[in-house]
């Protein structure tokens, strides 16, 4: 790794102090998980990525006026998952429709 030039304004003892050293084998052998640090705590799991196991939703590409798009980006991540439940709902109400 390149070294950095340290800044005519900071002293070479302050430089110094903030320098942090790589991690030695030993440091990696006192590692403990954090739930075993903190055994109290409950901390979120990361949410698996990737394929899906057993594929549930199609990839496709349809065109929609802009302002439902915008509608629905604007309340943040997972307008998506939104979108199909919205939809989702109008196809039940409009099955409904026709059967009565």
């Amino acid at each position: 790794m390149k070294a950095r030039k340290k800044p005519d304004h900071i002293s070479q003892k302050d430089w110094d102090d903030v320098d942090i050293p790589e991690l030695t084998d030993e440091d990696f052998a006192r590692m403990r998980p954090v739930h075993e640090l903190f055994p109290g705590v409950e901390f979120p799991k990361p949410k698996g990525r990737g394929p899906q196991k057993t594929p549930t939703k199609v990839q496709t590409t349809i065109r929609l006026d802009r302002d439902l798009v915008d509608h629905f980006r604007r309340s943040g991540h997972g307008w998506q998952g939104r979108l199909n439940e919205t939809l989702k709902r109008a196809v039940k109400n409009e099955r409904k429709s026709v059967k009565s």
